[in-house]
């Protein structure tokens, strides 16, 4: 006769504020590359005809320092917090401030224009055709920080659930050198 009594395993806290570092590789990846293309774009845009005024390339405004520098830099932070963790509350951190910086990508152009006189400080597409207009404005602001919120969303679900692979993990590292050899003892 077998027996099929079931045990529950009830996670302790430890276990829940662990977390694979694989959970957040690929979000963690793609925030990083999406950071860098924020942060850049101003400055190597120009260069292939794609950029804001003014369109020269390296060309330095603090309007691209807390509209585009600030923000990638902070979503690209962000993508290195959900790469390099295996702590669920510093994997939220990181996802909430890459959210926070696509955010940021998606409303600080407009509301700039409140601050400096209705004109935005980023400045205007520097595109002539209405295609080119609407593709800079996807790919320097809004498209961008819609991306970059989408995908810290994806990381902050798949932070937030505690899965039975995330305990079982876990419960095959020692979590002191007692337990370790308590372990082979019982072998």
């Amino acid at each position: 006769m077998t027996d099929t009594t079931l045990t529950h395993h009830h996670p302790t806290i430890a276990e829940r504020m662990h977390v694979p570092r694989s959970r957040g590789a690929l979000t963690g990846f793609l925030l990083v590359l999406l950071g860098i293309w924020g942060a850049l774009v101003p400055f190597l845009g120009p260069v292939f005809g794609y950029a804001f005024t003014p369109d020269d390339a390296w060309h330095y405004t603090t309007g691209r320092l807390f509209l585009e520098i600030l923000p990638g830099a902070a979503t690209a932070f962000g993508g290195l917090v959900l790469l390099g963790t295996a702590n669920r509350p510093t994997a939220h951190l990181g996802a909430w401030l890459a959210t926070l910086a696509g955010l940021w990508f998606v409303v600080g152009q407009p509301l700039s224009a409140l601050t400096n006189d209705g004109v935005p400080r980023a400045g205007h597409p520097a595109a002539s055709s209405v295609t080119g207009v609407v593709a800079e404005q996807i790919g320097f602001f809004y498209g961008l920080g819609a991306v970059i919120i989408l995908v810290a969303a994806y990381a902050l679900g798949r932070m937030s659930v505690v899965g039975y692979r995330d305990v079982a993990v876990y419960d095959e590292v020692p979590r002191d050198e007692n337990a370790a050899h308590r372990a082979d003892r019982a072998d």
